[in-house]
């Protein structure tokens, strides 16, 4: 017998939606068939089995929201009982004891994804071996560093904390207590008065949302740097090259082109497309550009790959078919995680100018205004061209001032000279 447990189908995911069972008790499944429907915080996706066997139960129902991971959600009875080697997992069920029958995750294509051990606000991740003897110790397994797989607290880090005195609670520094973020206030404590508002219950994604652009705003030393730039030119070519394309049914839009230009200047000055991690910088081989993208509920940010290589038409197709696609919440998680540098544009809302907070663990994100016609000094003559302002945002661990000027001006000069995307 083996339970069928809620798996992780992305690093931020720490619950979810059962949406949908496509198999019943007593059908008969095999490795690869689809067998449910997840909604994450990001996306609609379909599991798979991983193990052959008979569905002998189905422990929560379609329609069931706050699903924790690991969670057992159905139970297989196989050939002689025995369960196929787990895939990775991120985190222990969420019931302190262990199932005593056999486990096995399900999966989706890719495999998921395992997170730290330790993320603001999330369970530890710990054996549950190394759980109870941390109880029975009186260890905090936060306090502890974790030497099993992907970050794992495991028996014997719990032995090592107990030769070397570590993890007993209060032991941690001072300044741990400190960074921690402060508890909101009620709207009532704020003096709001009860009843006069109506509370829409955070979802998964709105949840993730605010959790990881708290910790972005909040931990990375960010500045921005502001541009003005005339896009006739760019606005002149995109009609010439729209009327090349009509024969194919392809429209670039001038997002499709700040992309493009994006990744060229990425390829120019390539410091600034770069990631801080504690062991380096790290240097990113390819322009994997993360475009935003709003939804119901939030924002989602799928990835134009190697768009330094891509034709305009290439990226016009790509940006049209995952931007539909994320709305639809049908991406897959390689489609919207990993990306090198993030585009947000706002101009399609007459947006002049604004600043995003940085997608971590990238090291800059572009925000683009509304392309209007503007007065500008040309050779001592006052003169209307059409402006666009674009805010490049920094994480200062990786690309500072000088840098960030040398970037955002290297794309100034594509995008106001757009032949220069063909050099």
């Amino acid at each position: 017998m083996t339970d069928i447990l809620m798996p992780a189908l992305s690093p931020t995911m720490e619950e979810g939606i059962l949406a949908k069972w496509h198999v019943k008790v007593g059908d008969t499944v095999s490795a690869g068939d689809v067998i449910a429907e997840i909604e994450t915080d990001k996306a609609t996706m379909e599991v798979e089995a991983v193990d052959e066997g008979t569905i002998e139960a189905i422990l929560i129902e379609a329609g069931t929201e706050g699903v924790k991971v690991n969670t057992p959600i159905a139970r297989l009875a196989g050939e002689g009982g025995s369960a196929a080697p787990a895939p990775q997992k991120v985190a222990e069920p969420a019931k302190t004891e262990a199932p005593k029958a056999e486990v096995a995750t399900v999966a989706a294509a890719p495999a998921p994804v395992s997170a730290p051990a330790v993320t603001s606000g999330a369970r530890v991740a710990a054996s549950p071996l190394a759980r109870r003897l941390a109880e029975i110790n009186k260890l905090d397994l936060k306090l502890l560093k974790g030497t099993g797989p992907h970050g794992r607290v495991i028996k014997r880090d719990i032995e090592e904390a107990l030769k070397s005195g570590a993890g007993k609670a209060g032991s941690a520094p001072a300044a741990a207590a400190s960074s921690e973020p402060r508890k909101a206030q009620s709207l009532e404590q704020l003096g709001i008065a009860p009843g006069s508002y109506d509370l829409v219950p955070l979802d998964g994604m709105r949840k993730v949302i605010a959790r990881r652009l708290t910790d972005s705003f909040r931990d990375i030393p960010h500045f921005p740097l502001t541009i003005d730039i005339e896009i006739d030119n760019l606005l002149a070519a995109r009609a010439k090259i729209n009327t090349a394309l009509e024969s194919q049914g392809v429209k670039v839009s001038v997002n499709d082109i700040v992309i493009k230009a994006v990744a060229l200047a990425l390829k120019q000055v390539p410091e600034a497309n770069a990631s801080f991690t504690p062991e380096g910088i790290a240097m990113h081989h390819n322009a994997d550009i993360a475009m935003a993208v709003a939804i119901d509920g939030g924002l989602i940010t799928p990835i134009i790959r190697k768009a330094e290589t891509k034709s305009l038409a290439q990226i016009a197709r790509e940006t049209k078919d995952l931007a539909g696609r994320a709305r639809d919440r049908k991406l897959k998680p390689e489609e919207f995680q990993g990306g090198t540098f993030s585009v947000s544009n706002l101009g399609m809302f007459g947006i002049k100018q604004f600043a995003s907070i940085i997608n971590e663990p990238q090291g800059c994100i572009l925000s683009v205004g509304a392309g209007e016609q503007r007065p500008v000094v040309k050779g001592g003559q006052l003169a209307v061209a059409t402006v666009m302002t674009v805010t490049l945002t920094c994480d200062h661990r990786v690309v500072d001032g000088s840098i960030g000027a040398k970037y955002i001006t290297a794309l100034k000069d594509l995008l106001q000279d757009p032949i220069k995307m063909l050099a």
